[in-house]
């Protein structure tokens, strides 16, 4: 008689199957909960391929690409399918690298044959073919060694010089088609499952892959152009092909020689850069300009941006002055709430735009004005002696989630500010075909940052993540065209920095922790990284306001 295994989903239906049923044969029964295919499960809270079999009782979930989780393994599928398209269209000679995230895809570059639109229709039909075709993505358990071997012998370098750099034994590959690569993320079974994507030609050899994203999984949006950001993604890989970093491997080999000074200090030196050509854009504007307004997504380095700027400014004989709009934020009693009844504190609703707005107009017309701190005990704004009044040298910084928001500051002309919006936007790859979300580079900034100044673990941060984003979606990203200038406050080095950090503390979080499946998926992507000691970085540096010992404090 046939073993039969329970399998409870969501911890509340319970159903048998044999025990070498695969993972998608048991997805099939639960496709009915699911508006999309599935694409991967969490098995007894690990995430896995859909190909593992089930060998034991177990609890189970899966992922469509409504869910970061499946979203993930979404864009990496695809990812692969572009990958092997081309493979299949041009031969071994031709390559992508899948650089950066832009609009809601990915920025890619063809490597070895002229594009246009016309080959760019081309692999887009040869995509379409692979969802037609059905083909599976095999998951393989290899030897490194033996991957460094093969990978040498395709002539593909950049997997060979990432694989270097791995302590593990053994290394998971995919294939699709003929074709093998190296991810450290879960793929989906099937291409069938695969089947909404863009690519739109943007210029030279360069090109977007677009897809579904969490917070609309039901299609693919037309590519939207946002100039500035694009450019200075550009500007970052233009200086990393100047210092030869732009990979993983790169930085690990600058490393392993003991040479990581030389590139902290290029690192910091191209921020310092770019605050100097900020302060004189704003020096250049004086006469006009009285409100310098800072906002980027979570764990950016807004405070530490603000500050050094601020020392900038005083360089040209510019006053700063740096008002907060926490310290405008309505009484509790009259804080907005949401659904659940909790506090809405990100709402441009949570705060007195009114008082704000009027003591930003009475300063601006040279009044002496006593400025609120905020009681967050109390839960209501104070008014002790802390008076300000500006002159023709003066300046007021102001950073905050929604500072490019007009609406914060509507009693101003726009012509008396100057936005910026900060980010740290990565122009490090892993290898070609791996690239570095930008929102990796800040969860492993903040899961350090509020363990070190506010004691909350790593689980902690990992669970509120996605309301963090959320907030980021609605309030901040919707602006950032509006800015006047973009700082990129990424650091080329950082990451084999926050390894050291970040690392023991994702091994905390328990493994019946919501949160273990991203810990794990965090840790491995940490590993394509040598660790690099933090001792050589200035105090002034963004990164101290998250592993500590900086001069200027916290974010």
């Amino acid at each position: 008689m046939e073993k039969m295994v329970k399998v409870t989903f969501r911890g509340k239906v319970t159903k048998e199957f044999p025990a070498d049923a695969t993972l998608a044969e048991v997805a099939h029964s639960f496709q009915k909960y699911f508006n999309y295919p599935i694409l991967a499960a969490k098995l007894d809270n690990v995430v896995v391929n859909l190909n593992r079999e089930i060998e034991k009782k177990c609890d189970v979930d899966f992922f469509d690409r409504s869910s970061t989780e499946g979203n993930t393994v979404y864009t990496a599928s695809a990812n692969f399918m572009l990958i092997v398209a081309i493979h299949r269209l041009f031969g071994p000679g031709v390559d992508v690298t899948i650089e950066h995230s832009i609009d809601r895809g990915v920025y890619c570059e063809l490597i070895g044959k002229k594009l246009d639109k016309t080959v760019l229709k081309k692999i887009e039909d040869e995509m379409h073919k692979l969802v037609e075709e059905d083909l599976a993505f095999t998951r393989l358990s290899v030897s490194r060694l033996d991957a460094i071997k093969y990978f040498k012998k395709e002539k593909r370098m950049d997997k060979v010089n990432v694989l270097r750099y791995i302590s593990n034994s053994y290394v998971n590959l995919y294939r699709l088609d003929d074709f093998y690569d190296y991810f450290f993320t879960e793929l989906a079974s099937s291409t069938k499952d695969i089947d909404s994507f863009k690519l739109t030609y943007i210029k030279d050899n360069g090109f977007q892959l677009a897809y579904p994203s969490v917070s609309s999984p039901e299609c693919t949006f037309d590519y939207v152009h946002h100039k500035m950001i694009f450019d200075k993604f550009l500007d970052y890989t233009r200086w990393g092909d100047k210092i030869n970093v732009n990979c993983a491997a790169d930085l690990n080999q600058i490393v392993s020689h003991g040479k990581y000074n030389e590139i902290i200090r290029l690192a910091e030196a191209n921020f310092e850069n770019q605050l100097a050509t900020v302060s004189n854009a704003i020096n250049q504007n004086r006469k006009r300009v009285k409100l310098v307004l800072i906002a980027g997504p979570s764990s950016s380095g807004k405070t530490t941006t603000a500050k050094k700027l601020a020392v900038y400014l005083q360089t040209y004989g510019l006053i700063p002055h740096m008002l907060s709009t926490d310290d405008y934020f309505l009484d509790r009693s009259e804080t907005p709430k949401l659904e659940n009844g909790d506090y809405d504190f990100e709402s441009l609703r949570a705060l007195d735009i009114n008082l704000f707005n009027k003591q930003l107009t009475k300063l601006l017309d040279g009044e002496k004005v006593l400025l609120p701190q905020y009681n967050f005990v109390l839960g209501k704004k104070e008014f002790k002696n802390r008076w300000l009044q500006i002159g023709e040298n003066d300046i007021i910084i102001i950073e905050g989630i929604h500072a490019l928001n007009d609406e914060l500051t509507v009693a101003i002309e726009r012509r008396n500010k100057f936005k910026i919006y900060i980010s740290p936007l990565t122009q490090l790859n892993i290898d070609n075909h791996n690239r570095i979300h930008t929102s990796d580079t800040r969860r492993l900034r903040r899961i350090v940052r509020d363990n070190k100044y506010r004691g909350h673990l790593a689980a902690d941060t990992l669970n509120m993540w996605k309301n963090i984003r959320q907030g980021e979606e609605k309030f901040i990203f919707p602006f950032q065209d509006d800015a006047d200038t973009i700082i990129n406050t990424a650091l080329v080095y950082e990451l084999g920095v926050l390894k050291t950090y970040a690392e023991p503390l994702l091994f905390s979080v328990p493994e019946d922790d919501p949160a273990y499946p991203e810990a794990i998926r965090l840790i491995n992507f940490l590993r394509n990284f040598l660790s690099i000691p933090s001792d050589e970085i200035p105090r002034d540096s963004i990164l101290r306001e998250f592993i500590g010992g900086s001069g200027f404090g916290e974010d």
